[in-house]
């Protein structure tokens, strides 16, 4: 297989999923556990339909970034990766998110997430990687054929919904983002004695 272009979108997917990663890594380390939960808590401790948004949005930018990347390495024949089969008919990965969507309905409908707030969150991250494993073959939809490694419409869907994901992250996360980010690049303040 012929390698990928510096500018082909699952390159750009992967260097800004590896940016944020970095940017994330480096201010968690600089601000205190107690701080950020503090933060965390004031920005998302009593809203919590805000607080699933933003795990739907970072679970959808991280299904999306990583979809990509699997399906590009099955392509170049990279890693231990290939092409899941049942009776030589090839699956996609829509089948993985619908049937992820699915799932994640059933447990809203009988309000697994009204008790216990940490699956709230997990369902909440599960639907977003639900929703970037079905959009992901959008085109396949549209066309009603494999058209995914085609040029119809691909790098428009690819660029649409990564930046339709940092906007959301940003929506249902900024203030506490950068809230935190204020927290790791202070200055410290020095008290005479």
């Amino acid at each position: 297989m012929p390698e990928l272009p510096v500018h082909h979108p699952a390159h750009w997917a992967l260097s800004v999923l590896a940016v944020a990663c970095l940017v994330l890594a480096v201010i968690f380390a600089r601000v205190h556990r107690e701080q950020a939960r503090a933060v965390y808590h004031k920005h998302f401790g009593q809203d919590v339909p805000r607080e699933r948004m933003l795990f739907a949005s970072i679970g959808f930018y991280v299904g999306f970034a990583g979809i990509r990347a699997l399906t590009h390495a099955i392509r170049a024949g990279r890693g231990p990766f290939h092409n899941v089969s049942m009776g030589g008919r090839h699956i996609h990965h829509l089948v993985w998110g619908i049937l992820i969507l699915l799932l994640v309905g059933y447990c809203w409908l009988w309000q697994v997430t009204l008790r216990d707030r940490f699956l709230g969150r997990l369902l909440a991250f599960a639907y977003g990687i639900g929703a970037a494993l079905t959009l992901d073959e959008f085109a396949l939809w549209l066309n009603l054929q494999d058209v995914y490694w085609d040029r119809e419409g691909r790098e428009s869907i690819d660029a649409l919904l990564l930046f339709g994901a940092l906007l959301s992250i940003s929506y249902f996360g900024g203030r506490f983002f950068r809230e935190l980010a204020r927290l790791a690049f202070r200055r410290p303040v020095h008290t005479g004695s």
